[in-house]
């Protein structure tokens, strides 16, 4: 009985040491205040950032240069950040996700 509790203690440390390190991020721009939109506003913005993407897709970028498709590209990575943080959603580590499962092992 107790090897099988140290090897379920053992087990979800390192799930939750590996989920801690693959959520570490980099902030390349600096951090701003959060503004509450509604959502009608997030709505509109949304289908600003689809229009542009859209947009983006529909171009002839075989005559752009190298810089301008950097530029093109980066301007669509913080434009999919802005659709991911206005989406909204939740989300759960896998850490998490074995503490709900073991609670409702243990309750059932």
């Amino acid at each position: 009985m107790k090897k099988k509790i140290y090897l379920l203690s053992i087990a979800i440390m390192l799930a939750g040491s590996a989920s801690q390190l693959s959520a570490a991020t980099v902030v390349t721009e600096p951090v701003s205040k959060e503004i509450t939109l509604t959502d009608a506003q997030k709505e509109a913005k949304l289908e600003v950032i689809k229009a542009r993407v859209e947009e983006i897709k529909a171009m002839d970028k075989s005559q752009l240069n190298k810089e301008q498709k950097k530029e093109l590209k980066t301007e669509l990575k913080t434009m999919k950040t802005q659709a991911k943080a206005l989406g909204g959603g939740i989300y759960l580590s896998v850490g998490a996700i074995i503490i709900i499962i073991l609670v409702l092992i243990l309750i059932l």
